[in-house]
């Protein structure tokens, strides 16, 4: 077994911080955030500044951007799925120390969970964190009318801070120079920058396995592209003093994550010794909530991390696994050949192990996994099912889950809040009977049963937010210390 790896968890600030933040927002999807975003992080980030991203609501893949146009780990910020105040505390917990914050948004401003309200919208997490927005519009084929357009955004959220715009795809300087007078004179607000119509600044589809494609630098040339236009084209000084009138930001009272209840490296829980839940990340196994690991470690866990893709197996002294999302179908070939792990697995549940498996977790303990060439690899076959990938997007959007039975992080009736966003489709043993799913999630589509529960084993394609009910990682890290004893 390879060196253990550890992770310390965010220092808490004092009650009152300031916060350099801008949020980036578009008037719709394809406009040009996430462009802006990159461009503006690496661009700060070249210049010396410790940048710190953030993305709002459930998204995986632009963090995986921002964290390598930064070096800085970025977070998610979703108030649907988390409250006010934990939306709040994750904002400043993880900005500690940094010279900027760049919160990119999601859809459009105003896109959330109800169409009938900011709920889940970047407006929503802008006013939560008190953040001046700074507005991408696409101005192709416009000059007065552009300014109707961010007149419009402003009138609609009256207690929003638009504090400023950048347009995207001018066709020449003179067309810039068109648009922002036409904005500044309707709008009051001033437009800091521009980028020109560039076909090199498109960003490939999104799908999950540009995630890998990213962690081998594949996308580098792309964020040097958007920093050297956003250089040519902005007014970076402007800016920062933009994201640096940003008002103090306080914790909740009652915060979730406690100074005092964090327990650091190697310490010792009030209750006897802290289980260790082994956690598996690489280019594989990576989608994980940073808050999800905190509260399992504030609960009494130690996290250990381990590989394996390189070859590694379940650390022996773990007490615990979790499997988290990931690209399991993009290393098929090499999770397959890794028999150890894939032994330690089966092992692990025949022991009754505390184990929790999401997403990509969810489909390596199925009996086999088809890649999208068609090619056919056994798994852990811990779950009677067999998973496929496809070309076209299985599920994608916020979920509740409400537990069909007690299980490894609820009691039967309880709701936790998450989100799907997958390629693949299980396939379910119909022998087995009655199947033993884990949970009735909701989504847009209404209700569907998903997932496999059985003993200390929970997993299925919903990626949770523990943080939607802290309860249950005190209820799995109690699991963990029981089955070490």
């Amino acid at each position: 077994m390879t060196d253990v790896k550890k992770q310390n968890v965010q220092p808490v600030p004092s009650a009152a911080a300031r916060r350099s933040r801008i949020v980036v927002a578009g008037t719709g999807s394809g406009a040009g955030k996430t462009t802006v975003t990159l461009g503006l992080m690496k661009a700060f980030a070249d210049s010396g500044l410790r940048v710190q991203g953030f993305k709002c609501g459930p998204d995986y893949i632009d963090p995986t951007y921002h964290t390598a146009a930064t070096g800085t780990p970025s977070r998610n910020l979703d108030s649907w799925m988390t409250s006010a105040d934990t939306v709040r505390e994750t904002f400043i917990r993880a900005s500690e120390g940094a010279d900027l914050s760049v919160i990119e948004g999601v859809m459009g401003l105003y896109d959330g969970k109800d169409p009938l309200s900011n709920i889940g919208s970047t407006a929503e997490i802008a006013m939560l964190t008190d953040s001046p927005v700074l507005l991408v519009v696409d101005v192709r084929s416009m000059a007065r009318s552009a300014a109707a357009i961010v007149l419009g955004f402003q009138r609609l959220e009256p207690k929003l801070c638009i504090a400023g715009v950048i347009v995207n795809r001018c066709g020449s300087q003179g067309h810039y120079s068109i648009v922002k007078k036409a904005i500044e004179q309707e709008c009051g607000i001033p437009v800091l920058g521009w980028l020109k119509r560039d076909d090199g600044l498109d960003i490939p589809e999104r799908h999950l396995g540009l995630v890998p494609a990213v962690e081998r630098g594949e996308l580098e040339p792309l964020f040097q592209r958007a920093a050297e236009l956003i250089r040519a084209g902005t007014d970076l000084e402007a800016l920062r003093a933009l994201a640096d009138s940003a008002p103090p930001l306080s914790l909740p009272a009652q915060p979730l994550f406690a100074a005092d209840r964090l327990p650091s490296e190697g310490s010792q829980a009030a209750t006897g010794e802290r289980p260790i839940i082994a956690v598996a990340k690489d280019a594989a196994f990576n989608f994980y909530y940073p808050e999800n690991l905190d509260l399992l470690r504030q609960s009494g866990a130690e996290i250990v991390y381990f590989s394996p893709l390189a070859g590694e197996r379940i650390p022996q002294q773990a007490k615990g696994l979790y499997l988290g999302g990931g690209f399991p179908e993009e290393f098929a070939a090499a999770i397959a050949a890794n028999t150890g792990f894939l032994e330690d697995i089966r092992h692990a549940v025949c022991r009754d192990m505390p184990i929790f498996a999401e997403c990509g977790g969810y489909m390596v303990l199925a009996r086999t996994l088809t890649d999208r060439a068609g090619s056919v690899h056994l798994m852990a076959g811990v779950i009677p099912s067999d998973v496929r990938m496809q070309e076209k997007r299985a599920a994608l959007g916020y979920r509740e889950a409400t537990a069909l039975q007690d299980c490894l992080l609820l009691e039967a009736g309880e709701t936790i809040r998450g989100h799907e966003f997958h390629y693949s489709v299980m396939a379910y043993d119909e022998s087995t009977v009655p199947y033993p799913y884990a949970y009735q999630a909701k989504g847009m589509r209404g209700l569907q049963s998903e997932g496999y529960a059985q003993g200390n084993l929970l997993a299925a394609y919903t990626h949770i937010h523990l943080a939607s009910l802290p309860k249950a990682a005190a209820r799995w890290v109690e699991k963990c210390r029981a089955y070490s004893q």
